[in-house]
């Protein structure tokens, strides 16, 4: 009974593993192929937002090199550590969590497992970063500053909003970003333009942020955007229902709703991914150091898409972008650096 109950217990680790049949690691230590393993968020690989685009981009490395990908998802906070460990028992030669809830998980599993490569997306450890953990790092700001000023050149009402999921650093380069963005339009078309800000305490509840958005369209809110993985998808339906646009948040959202999304503020995932996993595969060293990721590596910025708005506005978000990546534009991450560009405009 207790040999029939390890066959089940293997058999489900399999299973969990999505098809990767890394079950025998003796027999797959030495044959040449590349192993990449994944741990999503509790978004799941299907959230049409982050962790898609991370697995999209190492599908699209599995079609260029032959390398094999694998991904296990989490129910529960706890699943992370374990799941990670069960990846770090096999022949992974890289193991990637995607979101900075994961970044525990990594310090403590990377600790026990010196000889696996570890990569920590939307998270940095900073100088405490292991030889053995890569920090994945975006300067999403830049993307939420160019949407921000998209939404204030479009709005009619002069009052526009902003759903957070949880409130973290990254989500704070959304936020203040997307208010930089607005601010600048706002000066730019003399007029005030009003952001309404609320966070859904989560990353998963579509009927909250359905909740939280119909809110800000009552209330005369004309465009909503959202940085709250899969709540956001309650925040375009809402804006389906009222006839205004919402903005999509890491990939092109639009196919969510072609006649309401007006942009999205994109965050490649699956680029970044792509670039350090290439890095590795190469030969080169990745631990111990942070890559970070901006409009000059285009893994954060605008879709070419812009149906619903002007050409005059996309082109002048365009021109906007230029200036950012320049650095003639600084844009703000928290709300100290907020305060700063506040006062710039003064």
């Amino acid at each position: 009974m207790k040999k029939l109950a390890n066959i089940f217990l293997v058999g489900i680790i399999i299973m969990n593993l999505s098809g990767c049949s890394w079950s025998d690691p003796e027999s797959v230590a030495n044959d040449g192929i590349f192993r990449i393993a994944m741990v999503p968020d509790m978004g799941g690989v299907n959230d049409q937002s982050f962790n898609q685009s991370a697995l999209e981009g190492l599908y699209e490395l599995r079609d260029e090199t032959g390398a094999q990908i694998s991904y296990v998802e989490s129910k529960q906070f706890s699943d992370f550590a374990l799941n990670l460990d069960k990846l770090a028992d096999g022949p992974s030669d890289l193991i990637i969590g995607v979101g900075n809830v994961l970044s525990d998980a990594i310090e403590e599993v990377s600790a026990r497992n010196l000889d696996k490569n570890f990569v920590i997306v939307d998270y940095s450890f900073g100088d405490k970063t292991a030889n053995n953990v890569t920090g994945i790092i975006f300067k999403a700001q830049d993307a939420a500053f160019l949407v921000g000023y998209i939404a204030g050149m479009t709005t009619k009402s002069n009052k526009v909003g902003f759903v957070g999921g949880i409130k973290n650093v990254i989500i704070d380069q959304f936020q203040y970003g997307f208010e930089a963005g607005v601010l600048h339009a706002s000066t730019e078309r003399k007029i005030p333009i009003e952001v309404m800000i609320q966070y859904a305490e989560s990353f998963a509840d579509a009927g909250k942020g359905k909740a939280i958005a119909s809110r800000m369209f009552s209330a005369d809110c004309d465009i909503v955007f959202h940085a709250a993985g899969g709540v956001g998808y309650g925040v375009i339906e809402s804006a389906k229902e009222y006839g205004t646009f919402a903005i999509g948040v890491d990939r092109d959202q639009s196919y969510l709703a072609p006649d309401n999304v007006l942009t999205s503020a994109v965050k490649n995932v699956g680029t970044a991914v792509k670039l350090v996993a290439k890095e590795l595969m190469a030969g080169k060293k990745i631990g111990g150091k942070d890559y970070e990721f901006g409009l000059s590596e285009h893994c954060v910025g605008i879709p070419e898409n812009h149906k619903n708005m002007s050409d005059e506005v996309y082109n002048k978000a365009m021109e906007l972008s230029k200036k950012v990546e320049s650095g003639q534009i600084t844009v703000p991450y928290d709300e100290k650096s907020f305060e700063a560009y506040k006062s710039s405009l003064k």
